[in-house]
This record gives C-alpha cells, sequence and structure tokens, in this order.
C-alpha cells in the first residue's frame, strides 16, 4: 500500500521512499521515478505519508513526525488512533488519514478520508488519490472504524470459517452461491496472513458472526424462517441505504 500511495501521489509530488528493507524502496522508486530515503533520515519533507501495519502507526507518527514540514498523511487502515496521534505531534500542521478500500493490484476503488487540518498539500493529494480515478469520500474516524468491524473483520470471518468447514467436493456438486463463496476465499487467501491477523485483532467483528452463524444452526422449523425474513429485512435496509448514499441519523 506504501508503494500505491507513493505510485499516486507522485502526479502532484517527487516522492522519496523508506522501508526496512531498502530494496522493496528502491523497488518502489525506480517505478515511479522517485528516490530512496533511509529510514532514519534527518531530511524534511513538505509531507510524510505512513503505510505501516496498525499495530505500530502510534509509534510511527512519533518517529516521522519531525519530518514533515507540512502535512502527515497515513494509509494505515485504522483512523482513530493515527488522528489522534497526529493531533497530538503534528498539532500545527496538515493532517489526514486515509484507507483505499482495496488491495493495490485493485485500484482504483474507494477511499475513506479523514481530513482532520486540511490545507494545500492535503487538498493536492486528495486531487492526485481523485485523478487516479479513485472515489474519495469523507468520514469521521469513529464512523470508518465502526464500518470496518463489519466490512473487514466480520467479512473476514465470515469467509475464512466458510473456507474451514467447507469439504472437499466436486466441482460439478457447485452452485452459484457455493462458487462465490470460493471465490471470495480465493480472494482472501492470496493475501498476506500478517495484514488479516492485523484486521481481526484491531477490530471486533468476528465474534457477532459466529454468534450469527450459531444462532442459524441452532434454528428449526418456525425459527429458521423468521432468522431468514431478519437477515433479508436487513438486507433490504441496507440496499436502501446504499442507493440514496445516506445513513439513517443517529
Amino acid at each position: 500500500m506504501g508503494r500505491w500511495a507513493g505510485e499516486t501521489l507522485a502526479a502532484e509530488f517527487d516522492v522519496s521512499f523508506a522501508d526496512r528493507d531498502r530494496e522493496v524502496a528502491e523497488s518502489a522508486a525506480a517505478a515511479v521515478g522517485g528516490e530512496t530515503v533511509p529510514l532514519d533520515t534527518a531530511e524534511t519533507f513538505t509531507a510524510v505519508c505512513l503505510a505501516v501495519p496498525i499495530s505500530v502507526v502510534d509509534e510511527a507518527v512519533i518517529d516521522h513526525a519531525g519530518k514533515a514540514d507540512r502535512a502527515m498523511l497515513d494509509v494505515t487502515g485504522m483512523m482513530a488512533a493515527p488522528v489522534e496521534a497526529m493531533r497530538d505531534h503534528v498539532p500545527s500542521g496538515e493532517r489526514a488519514s486515509l484507507h483505499p478500500l482495496f488491495a493495490p493490484e485493485n485500484a482504483p476503488g474507494n477511499v475513506a478520508a479523514v481530513v482532520d487540518e486540511s490545507g494545500p498539500v492535503t487538498d493536492r493529494a486528495l486531487d492526485a488519490i481523485d485523478a487516479a480515478g479513485n472515489d474519495v469520500f469523507e468520514t469521521e474516524p469513529a464512523e470508518h472504524d465502526d464500518a470496518m468491524e463489519t466490512v473487514q473483520a466480520g467479512a473476514h470471518t465470515a469467509i475464512l470459517a466458510y473456507a474451514l468447514a467447507a469439504a472437499d467436493v466436486r466441482e460439478e456438486f457447485a452452485t452459484p452461491i457455493s462458487s462465490v463463496l470460493s471465490d471470495l476465499v480465493d480472494t482472501v487467501t492470496e493475501g498476506t496472513p500478517r495484514v488479516y491477523r492485523e484486521i481481526q485483532e484491531s477490530f471486533e467483528g468476528a465474534d457477532a458472526v459466529a454468534e450469527a452463524a450459531r444462532r442459524v444452526a441452532d434454528a428449526e422449523g418456525d425459527a429458521f424462517e423468521q432468522l431468514y425474513e431478519e437477515a433479508r429485512q436487513r438486507q433490504r435496509k441496507h440496499g436502501d441505504r446504499t442507493e440514496d448514499g445516506r445513513g439513517d441519523a443517529e
């Protein structure tokens, strides 16, 4: 994701890459005509963009805040923690937390954005992301992190649970539904376990899916039909929210 950020922002900025593995930084820089710098460089930059595991984002903000002349951004995937850390350590600078809601190879796509302190640098960054064909939408840290409990932790739990529970059956037995689930399993299991572990450890959502699965497994007769109807109504409500682009006020 750091490579994606560099390639995308290179439309507006001269980009330098830093990584614990210098060869990774050199490869990313070569792809966009950028430069590499050591992680412990004393050099400063117009903006610093962090692409680090969720579990170390606080530490990364502290370590690199002094290198940001004007702005700091992150593409970590969680928003409450980096926004709070940037407020503490980049109090007078522009600050934005961005979450591309896709794997880099699937770009472009939706990008959630919390612009905590806007300015010309963050404006240029968002312009570059938009120009690359992405759909940038504004959110708040709590709204984003709550959503990740469903769209990441919950979804991944359901898909991995299906993969672990599924028997090895002949391909001819596949149904349209099982084929879609198998495709989703392929997508998830082609990823990096560490990334999914970070998500599961950072966001709740797994227990809710496990509880729902138990309700379905235990339901019989009318009780099953009631659960089916509950699921249908929840999906219809979700569809209504998606179509009008708004959620219910709380």
